[in-house]
């Protein structure tokens, strides 16, 4: 009787495992990694662009939903404008690429809750800014950046206390200000420049290091209850507006300021006082293109660090104070356009003196002209006799 070949018992076993694993993986489709609620409000999302305004190379071109938005590794689908947590369920990032996508941001963005960072910079992104977005309770960071968002700015956005940064400069936001804002007790930037506001300050959030509302139409007077309690503020921008009044002492003394531009807008005086102990972290101040009246404000110079100051094309009088030739850092200094009388400081012309800018324009006598810092020449004799009803006073 011939031998007979008995296969292997386990190998036998491993190919028929192997098999059903084949047949199994097959038929039965991935399960879904990510909440069909954040699905939902992607799709929503998606839906509210152009499609013509999404580029084949760009992100959103990326996102096809025959494949779970989490899954891994992402070769072709989704390769880019998401982030998920660490356990792929929930969306927690949406950046999108600068490429040009026109459309609307849908009120369905509430679904996607989990949101730490929504970001839709430079973009063709237009119509209102939807209310529902409060619903993002974990958002930290919000950019709608250089798109064409119009409308008001939501009230329901002051509900975002998780908010860290919110820029929404260069559209066409306009309307007020809500009142008031300091409920963004996380909020350290404040960006909304370059758009169409009006109204006054509201009380801002206690938080912030750095305000910008550049190129609004803002207007009143700067009042101390916005600023109240607000220790940490280094940043002012709030040039290209309407403000008006007086720009009172409080304003210099917020303890952490560096920076100030309130350029042109419409402010009548300013009052200054040295701080005390001579501790202010004051570097640079630019009051330009105002209707500012009265005296050179001398206590500028009792701010230390003070190295840039702009008051040119305003409505000063009198002499410039012998201490602004003094200070130790000052470098750049903007006089020009006043009607400053008198001899400007000779330690300005010393050799070893480094302050640049301009005190041309005025009334004042002497100014070597073959300085750079008596540029321009100044103003004719009869217009500064006529500011002074009569000979100006050296």
């Amino acid at each position: 009787m011939p031998n007979r070949i008995v296969p292997d018992r386990r190998l036998l076993l491993l190919l028929i495992l192997l098999r059903f694993s084949f047949f199994h993986s097959s038929s039965v489709p991935v399960q879904a990694l990510t909440s069909p609620t954040d699905i939902y409000g992607l799709k929503a999302f998606k839906a509210s662009i152009k499609p013509s305004s999404i580029p084949p190379w760009s992100c959103l071109a990326s996102w096809n939903f025959t494949t779970d938005p989490c899954a891994v590794p992402r070769r072709t689908q989704f390769i880019c404008g998401l982030t998920c947590n660490s356990n792929s369920t929930r969306i927690t990032q949406l950046v999108l690429d600068p490429a040009g996508y026109s459309g609307t941001l849908t009120p369905l963005i509430s679904h996607l809750s989990q949101l730490t960072i929504l970001d839709l910079s430079d973009n063709f992104f237009f119509g209102p800014i939807p209310s529902s977005i409060s619903s993002l309770s974990n958002l930290e960071t919000l950019t709608l950046r250089s798109n064409s968002f119009s409308g008001s700015l939501p009230a329901s956005i002051t509900s975002l206390k998780s908010l860290e940064s919110l820029d929404l400069s260069h559209n066409s936001l306009n309307g007020f200000l809500p009142n008031p804002m300091n409920s963004l007790s996380n909020l350290r930037r404040f960006d909304l420049s370059y758009n169409k506001l009006s109204g006054s300050l509201p009380k801002l959030p206690p938080n912030l290091l750095e305000l910008a509302l550049k190129n609004n139409s803002l207007s009143g007077s700067l009042s101390k209850s916005s600023f109240d309690g607000l220790t940490q503020l280094e940043v002012i921008e709030l040039s290209e507006n309407a403000f008006t009044g007086t720009l009172q002492a409080w304003f210099f003394l917020m303890p952490s300021l560096q920076q100030v531009d309130l350029a042109n807008n419409s402010l009548t005086r300013v009052e200054v006082l040295k701080p005390a102990g001579g501790k202010s972290e004051l570097v640079a101040v630019d009051l330009g293109f105002n209707k500012i009246e009265g005296y050179l404000p001398m206590n500028f110079t009792g701010h230390p660090l003070l190295s840039s100051l702009s008051i040119r094309d305003n409505r000063l009088r009198g002499t410039i104070p012998l201490e602004y030739s003094k200070t130790k850092f000052l470098r750049r200094l903007f006089l020009d356009g006043n009607f400053l009388i008198g001899k400007p400081p000779a330690g300005f012309f010393e050799s070893d003196n480094p302050v640049s800018g301009s005190l041309g324009d005025n009334c004042l006598q002497g100014c070597p002209t073959s300085s750079q810092l008596c540029l321009p020449h100044q103003k004719p004799y009869a217009v500064c006799k006529q500011a002074y009803g009569g000979k100006p006073r050296s």
